[in-house]
């Protein structure tokens, strides 16, 4: 009897002749550790690694990727912009003795005078300006530190993390390739006699 041997597959092969599988321009441009050197930052890092490993929770992980994060992609949050956000996900209290969610920003919040009345906020983040501190707590609301927040939540229950606009830079606007992209010039000097093009008016020859 005729024994044909069995012919071994391209895997069983690849592990027999070591071939490598060809890596050379994969790339995974996400940072691992922030550039920065403040140490209280990196103390923050350190919590929430921690926190990513040993829970099962995926609002550690997306806190932690954004402490990576460069400054410009940690854009400010005004309080305007904190109460939008977070009316949506009841995170606003409905009276002065429940207890709101805590809306929590991995970046600055600022302060918006156009909000005549701020309703009681519970907001975490890793810096405030001192007019929204002083209104956010005027208002009896509460301003957290994003370690305070890990002792209090772990997990994030009962939290809103939110961001703000990353391309609201005034560097953005300048940006895109080609006509029609409404893109904002680079000018020498913004007067009269600097790049004023064909408008409707006296000076361009425009009659009614």
């Amino acid at each position: 009897m005729l024994i044909r041997p069995t012919l071994p597959t391209s895997l069983q092969l690849d592990r027999l002749q070591g071939i490598d599988i060809a890596k050379k321009h994969v790339k995974n441009g996400q940072r691992t550790a922030p550039k920065s050197q403040d140490p209280y930052l990196l103390l923050l890092v350190k919590l929430y690694r921690f926190l990513a490993r040993r829970t099962d929770s995926r609002f550690n992980k997306a806190v932690l990727r954004r402490l990576y994060m460069s400054k410009i992609n940690q854009p400010p949050v005004s309080v305007s912009r904190v109460i939008y956000l977070t009316k949506s996900q009841g995170g606003v209290a409905a009276s002065a003795s429940e207890t709101p969610k805590t809306v929590v920003v991995v970046g600055a919040v600022t302060d918006d005078n156009r909000v005549l009345e701020l309703p009681k906020l519970s907001v975490a983040a890793l810096r405030f300006t001192n007019t929204a501190r002083a209104r956010i707590e005027a208002a009896g609301g509460e301003c957290l530190t994003l370690d305070q927040l890990a002792t209090r939540a772990p997990t994030g229950s009962n939290t809103v993390l939110i961001r703000g606009p990353k391309n609201a830079r005034e560097a953005v606007k300048h940006f895109g390739f080609g006509p029609h992209k409404n893109k904002k010039p680079y000018i020498r000097s913004k007067g009269r006699k600097f790049e004023k093009a064909r408008g409707r008016r006296a000076s361009r020859g425009f009659k009614v």
